[in-house]
């Protein structure tokens, strides 16, 4: 069994894509996930299976697509995987809050950063799938245009901390620690 975060893009945001979390932990469980529990109102369903990610992300869109009538993207992570994203953190001086993860399904192209505009005194970072986005003084006047706005979904590495702290056992990197 492999412990499992699914992490929603665009539900309960400004009131669109309104998604009551017992109703997402029902889609879980009918998926046949077990250990099915949710984080914070912002489409983050943790849960084991014995599928692999693909499987997983297959069905739950499936789930998510018949209840909203529309595809809802999903990008799943391992207990493991949020466990290195913290052990290899490019800003642990940032404010929490205001360091912010852009998970994406596919590796990001190496220029991705060079093809972000309006950058004013953020700072980013690219590794694996996740783009890395200290917000400096905060998000609420940033310029920043980051690519392929609809191929990815954020948390910040507060709330990956506190997700990862939700399963049993980080196996490879061990207790996550702000």
């Amino acid at each position: 069994m492999t412990s499992y975060v699914a992490l929603l893009r665009a539900v309960n945001v400004a009131g669109t894509g309104k998604l009551l979390m017992s109703e997402l932990r029902k889609m879980g469980e009918a998926c046949g996930f077990t250990d099915v529990r949710t984080f914070i109102a912002s489409g983050n369903l943790l849960f084991t299976s014995e599928l692999r990610e693909p499987e997983v992300r297959e069905a739950l869109e499936e789930r998510l697509a018949v209840y909203a009538r529309k595809h809802v993207p999903i990008l799943v992570r391992t207990a493991d995987e949020l466990g290195a994203i913290i052990a290899t953190n490019p800003f642990p001086d940032a404010h929490p809050s205001r360091h912010l993860v852009y998970f994406h399904n596919q590796p990001l192209a190496p220029d991705v950063i060079a093809r972000c505009r309006d950058i004013t005194g953020e700072r980013l970072a690219l590794i694996g799938r996740e783009l890395h986005v200290d917000y400096g003084d905060g998000i609420r006047h940033t310029k920043l245009k980051i690519p392929g706005k609809n191929e990815h979904t954020a948390r910040s590495i507060n709330s990956v901390i506190r997700m990862a702290r939700l399963f049993p056992l980080l196996s490879t990197h061990g207790e996550p620690t702000i």
